[in-house]
């Protein structure tokens, strides 16, 4: 996407920069204001009028218009953009021939006057300005230089460059996430933080990615969950627990799946998974309101209503597989088969199946809860028979965690576990239709670089 002869010429005039004194990559810049206060603060200005109070702001230059005297332009900043003008006689000869050579894509502070233009545009009159980084390479043209959805995944700087609606869906994916806090908090729970790296990767069926210490020589595992640490802080007396945090599993990728992604998961002490679902049902609430103020919004061509009690249907009653795609409005899937859940408690009143939900929201799984296993008894046998699979060939079985079973003999309350797929519950939240669209860094398969 860029020739050479043109990273060359940038090349030399940035030794030529450095040659008269310029620095072409500053250290600082004050700013006095947001190119989005500008425009709120400004709006008012009539036709042809001009403020009378300076502002400083700093950004990166996204057009250039007009040649000779006089140019117009502009500048970008993380809350918005605005048309710049600038012209010889209030820059200077000297000022304004190095303005000349900015390039689109060049990041600039400026200092200057607001004004509306004859075509009613507000704008800033440019009185001087500092060169702070002076770009190598040019920006990918925003209609068709940046729009094949590899190359955006793989360089989502300029992604969020040459689609800023992008980047409102980024902005949105940090609100939801303090909102999961601030409900979280609200409801008692405290926020902890246990090992990425593990000796065993258990807490989830799962294959795993393997490390190697090299000062203890022994491999680890990067985590699939963070299920069994958290539980052995309810054995040792915290009561509500959540940690929110990346976790890995060495499978496929899809629009749906990420090898690394990130997951919330709570313990509750003294709840079931009934409780569980109500607090699902209490969350996805808070947050649909809290983002949109009313209980239903869209997603890709269906209208998803979280109005509550949502329905429940039997896992066994149903092939959860070609059911799961079907299902667009939150619905939980409820008491699984046994063999399917070494870490579940066995259904009060059902035999052979287990006290779990997994929430389907938009054809996908969302949600994944139990009723925790707190018998050691049982919970040996489950990893004996998980063992068992492993000898088989299964390498996502759960191995033998002996040290997690020694703290359930030290007593573990009854005690209902959550996880929620946070990139999942962004896409519905945010209408993407890919995981990718919802982590700024996917990852892809290694094709080099583009540019």
């Amino acid at each position: 996407m860029t020739t050479l002869n043109e990273y060359e010429l940038r090349t030399k005039l940035v030794d030529d920069l450095r040659k008269k004194g310029t620095n072409p990559f500053d250290y600082k810049y004050e700013r006095n204001t947001s190119i989005a206060d500008i425009l709120n603060n400004f709006k008012d200005l009539a036709t042809e009028e001009e403020a009378t109070k300076e502002i400083s702001i700093a950004g990166r230059i996204m057009a250039q218009r007009g040649h000779g005297k006089a140019q117009f332009g502009n500048i970008m900043d993380e809350t918005g953009s605005i048309q710049f003008y600038a012209k010889t006689d209030i820059l200077g000869e000297s000022s304004y021939s190095l303005f000349n050579q900015l390039h689109t894509g060049d990041i600039i502070g400026l200092d200057g006057i607001p004004f509306r233009t004859k075509r009613g545009e507000l704008s800033i009159k440019i009185i001087k300005f500092t060169l702070l980084t002076k770009t190598l390479r040019p920006l990918p043209e925003k209609y068709h230089g940046l729009q094949d959805k590899e190359l955006r995944y793989r360089y989502r700087y300029l992604d969020l460059l040459a689609n800023p609606e992008i980047k409102e869906v980024f902005q949105k994916r940090s609100k939801i996430i303090q909102l999961i806090r601030t409900f979280l908090h609200n409801e008692e729970f405290i926020e902890v933080e246990t090992p990425v790296l593990q000796s065993l990767a258990g807490g989830a069926t799962a294959r795993p990615f393997i490390t190697h210490h090299n000062t203890l020589d022994t491999d680890l595992y990067l985590r699939i969950a963070h299920e069994l640490p958290l539980k052995k802080l309810i054995v040792g007396g915290f009561e509500k627990i959540y940690e929110l945090g990346k976790v890995f599993r060495n499978e496929g990728i899809s629009f749906k799946h990420n090898p690394e992604y990130t997951l919330l998961e709570l313990y509750q002490a003294y709840a079931d998974y009934e409780s569980m679902m109500e607090l699902t049902e209490e969350l996805f609430s808070f947050l649909v309101h809290q983002l949109y103020g009313k209980k239903e919004i869209v997603y890709q061509d269906h209208v998803i209503n979280f109005q509550t009690p949502w329905p429940r249907v039997e896992a066994t009653q149903i092939d959860i597989d070609s059911f799961e795609q079907k299902t667009i409005q939150p619905t939980f899937i409820i008491n699984y088969l046994k063999e399917d859940s070494p870490l579940a408690k066995p259904h009060r009143t059902r035999d052979g199946l287990v006290e779990r939900f997994e929430l389907i929201c938009a054809g996908m799984e969302v949600a994944n809860a139990y009723s925790e296993l707190s018998d050691p008894i049982d919970q040996r046998q489950r990893f004996q028979d998980q063992v068992k699979k492993r000898e088989t060939g299964d390498e996502e079985a759960c191995p033998m965690d002996e040290d997690f079973v020694t703290a359930l003999e030290h007593g573990l309350p009854p005690t209902g576990g959550l996880g929620i797929g946070i990139d999942r519950l962004v896409m519905i939240l945010t209408n993407q239709p890919s995981i990718r669209d919802v982590i700024l860094f996917p990852h892809m398969r290694d094709k080099g670089n583009h540019f």
